[in-house]
């Protein structure tokens, strides 16, 4: 499942000091963030309540948040259990396994492919407009899984995929075939990168995280550190969402993930404490 949310980002001061402070992404996106790191792994259901008073810290609105928790409901992300008038979250297995991808990709991938062997993975497919939300779908998962589309129906990802939790939940049935392959002449694999892959648009992206988290003092308008652990959280994770973790052979040798890398994870490492306490004061929690 792709994690769905498009940037609504502020853009910061040459310092990175915002002069207000504005959510780098939407609701939905910054739950995942919250889940991820507050719910995954707990073992609890969170009540409702608790999770606006975290996301009013971020100047997301009660409503907005209702909204997400439903609709995360609807898309068997989330169960409610009621105890009295209080109704609390918790994650399905379904969730679990989402979370669980974003944390691999976060922490144990790495933001540059130095391992790479020359494979390729292709996966061609062919849907009618009847499918068009299929379709849709599964170009999403070939995103997150990330493919590029190297010409119509036809996507490419460096390295051996295996693409079938991508494909499981569509049903695609024939209509879609995949394959390993390597590039053979005249093709060559840095064609393939530069057609299948917008290399400008993503090193931008890494740009951006750095001119907003590689500073003195990050978000300063931000309530607490645990904002801006969750800010800081969703700008990464939606990075690495979007970066197909190319073949460091094949990338500019000053490519910016490395040092994005850098900082998100010393951030991180430095919120985690101070937020931690702040959330274990904030969130009321249900074993389950």
């Amino acid at each position: 499942m792709a994690l769905d949310g498009e940037d609504d980002r502020g853009a910061p001061s040459p310092d990175g000091e915002d002069d207000q402070f504005v959510p780098s992404q939407r609701p939905q996106s910054l739950m995942f963030s919250f889940l991820g790191i507050h719910a995954l792994g707990h073992g609890a259901a969170v009540y409702s309540g608790s999770v606006i008073d975290v996301f009013a810290r971020l100047g997301v609105s009660e409503e907005a948040v209702r909204s997400t928790l439903a609709r995360m409901v609807k898309r068997n992300l989330l169960t409610r259990h009621r105890r009295g008038r209080k109704v609390y979250f918790a994650l399905t297995p379904h969730a679990v396994a989402v979370l669980e991808d974003g944390r691999r990709r976060v922490w144990e991938t790495g933001a540059v492919n130095r391992d790479w062997d020359g494979t390729w993975t292709l996966v061609g497919f062919s849907l009618p407009d009847s499918r068009r939300s299929t379709r849709h779908d599964l170009r999403s998962r070939l995103i997150w899984g990330g493919f590029g589309p190297l010409q119509s129906g036809l996507w490419i990802a460096p390295g051996a995929k295996d693409v079938t939790g991508v494909l499981a939940p569509l049903e695609p049935g024939d209509q879609v075939t995949v394959l390993t392959a390597g590039a053979r002449k005249p093709t060559e694999a840095a064609d393939l990168v530069r057609k299948a892959f917008d290399i400008e648009q993503i090193a931008r992206g890494y740009h951006a995280f750095l001119a907003r988290w590689d500073v003195s003092r990050p978000l300063p308008a931000a309530p607490d550190d645990l904002a801006r652990q969750l800010l800081l959280h969703t700008d990464w994770l939606q990075l690495v969402r979007r970066d197909p973790h190319l073949p460091a052979e094949h990338l500019p040798r000053d490519w910016p993930a490395i040092r994005a890398e850098q900082v998100f994870q010393a951030l991180a490492r430095a919120y985690e404490p101070s937020a931690a306490a702040l959330a274990a004061t904030v969130l009321d929690v249900l074993p389950v």
